[in-house]
């Protein structure tokens, strides 16, 4: 079985999070607007804070790890599965999924509204099929 090409899974991961980072900047900047505003309220967040530059660079981060996690899975289950787009998006998939369930949770507790919750799960679900699509292009085992 071949090693990872770790190179390329930076240049993946690269590629996954400044796409992954655009798409989330047009869902918390035009999509989800509203919601987020009737959430903060609901939840006696201060817009300060939730606005605030470390909040961004934070979320900036988080998904490139996510990237990386996308990327890595890809490059680790291309040689059981084959190189191409749709091993890419099972490898973006499990990412979603895991991260999915476990808003879901927090959306029975009353955090997250279900329409909210929808949108925004919907909305991620666009997010990781790019950025998984993106990461896996990028990526190759030579």
């Amino acid at each position: 079985m071949s090693r990872l090409n770790y190179p390329r899974v930076f240049m993946g991961t690269l590629a996954a999070g400044l796409t992954a980072n655009a798409c989330d900047f047009i869902t918390n900047s035009f999509l989800l607007v509203e919601d987020m505003h009737r959430m903060q309220q609901r939840l006696n967040l201060d817009a300060a804070v939730v606005n605030s530059v470390p909040v961004l660079v934070t979320w900036t981060a988080v998904d490139f790890v996510l990237a990386f996690l996308i990327v890595w899975t890809y490059a680790a289950i291309r040689p059981r599965l084959g190189a191409g787009p749709g091993t890419a998006l099972i490898a973006g998939m499990v990412p979603w999924l895991s991260i999915t369930a476990v808003l879901f949770g927090f959306q029975q507790m009353g955090v997250f509204t279900l329409d909210s919750f929808m949108k925004s799960a919907l909305l991620s679900l666009a997010t990781f099929i790019l950025a998984s699509l993106a990461g896996g292009y990028v990526y190759q085992e030579d």
